[in-house]
């Protein structure tokens, strides 16, 4: 999979363009606050319908102006695709092949795994977050484990106004509950198989990367508690058992206080939490390898690379390691926008960014 073109217009500082792109390294480089960041976040935004910088969609447009587009063309195994957004105000519109599509069918077209600054939040920061990504990061893998988060948030929503109105012993309220938990198993099994095959790249990785007398995990921390080895039918009774354990309680305070929205995701490094025990460099090290991770699980699920942003690698690692990185991908032959304030002096397409307007370089 690789992004052959990409066209925007009103697109953060950027000047409307077309770009087109290498299969391999593209290189975005220039003096900082010109618009480096701004044009991997139009890539970004493009693949997820998301920005990695902000939850405001005005904050993306240029100042003052109400529309913003940005297009695509890309080569899958199974041929060229073409999808687009048009965000106009607060309503985005998604296109594929020029057909208006569901945001549900437009997530997993142009898969995107991205490496940013603000990662370092996926051990230090809330579960929320953490949750967050990893939702997405299944969802691009598994449509159905996005159809189960759409449907549960909606059940959700309905299963807390009824308990917040003193309905759960209406027949509504059991309708309502007993989807609460068949989604919510859905999702648990599904984070269950994603988390125990990552956690072992995820380690593997790690060794190979940064320190191959580690031992690196990752391990899902369910509201259910242990649910590793527990069948279907088993996290069903445990999960309809806790829904009465907590009922009055939920009464009490008006709102639901179990389900998948609940859970968590825990890095251990050496058998210590990473978010209280690790270095600043380990943190790094750890999030960069779950990211590779994501890129051998999308290549095992769909039998293609998913395309990797980078942003300001020289920042992160030490010429050795950034060296090291670098022809990782190379041998890999996946397609990777890279920013920097200098030129690497890679083999791909160099573009130069300046005042937002790109020009290609030599």
């Amino acid at each position: 999979m690789y992004l052959s073109q990409i066209n925007f217009n009103n697109f953060r500082c950027l000047k409307d363009d077309k770009l087109l792109f290498n299969r391999n390294f593209n290189l975005i480089y220039g003096k900082n606050g010109q618009g480096k960041t701004s044009l991997i976040e139009a890539v970004y935004f493009l693949a997820t319908g998301k920005s990695f910088r902000t939850k405001k969609i005005k904050e993306m447009r240029k100042y003052n102006v109400h529309r913003t587009i940005v297009f695509g063309k890309f080569e899958t195994n199974d041929g060229n695709k073409i999808i687009a957004i048009d965000v106009n105000e607060e309503k985005k519109d998604y296109y594929i092949n020029k057909s208006k599509s569901k945001y549900i069918d437009y997530i997993g077209n142009l898969n995107v795994i991205s490496f940013i600054p603000e990662d370092i939040e996926l051990i230090v920061g809330n579960p929320n977050i953490r949750r967050g990504f990893f939702n997405y990061e299944i969802s691009q893998a598994r449509k159905d484990y996005l159809k189960s988060i759409v449907n549960f948030e909606k059940i959700l929503k309905v299963r807390n106004k009824l308990i917040k109105e003193n309905k759960t012993c209406c027949e509504i309220y059991e309708i309502y509950n007993k989807k609460f938990i068949e989604e919510g198993v859905n999702i648990i099994v599904h984070r269950r198989e994603f988390i125990q095959k990552i956690s072992v790249l995820l380690n593997f990785n790690y060794q190979k990367l940064f320190d191959k007398k580690a031992k690196l995990k990752l391990r899902y921390d369910c509201f259910l508690g242990d649910v590793e080895k527990k069948s279907k039918s088993e996290l069903v009774e445990k999960f309809e058992e806790q829904c009465l354990k907590k009922m009055e309680r939920e009464n009490f305070l008006g709102y639901s206080l179990l389900g998948p929205q609940k859970d968590d995701f825990v890095f251990e490094l050496n058998g210590k939490n990473a978010k209280s025990y690790s270095s600043q460099g380990e943190k790094k090290s750890i999030i960069f390898s779950l990211k590779i991770s994501e890129i051998d699980i999308l290549m095992a699920e769909k039998n293609e690379y998913p395309i990797f942003i980078m942003d300001d690698i020289s920042s992160y690692f030490d010429e050795i390691r950034k060296n090291s990185i670098l022809d990782y991908f190379k041998n890999k032959k996946i397609q990777c926008f890279i920013t920097s304030t200098q030129d690497l002096k890679i083999f791909g397409k160099k573009f130069i960014v300046d005042g937002g307007k790109t020009e290609v370089g030599e």
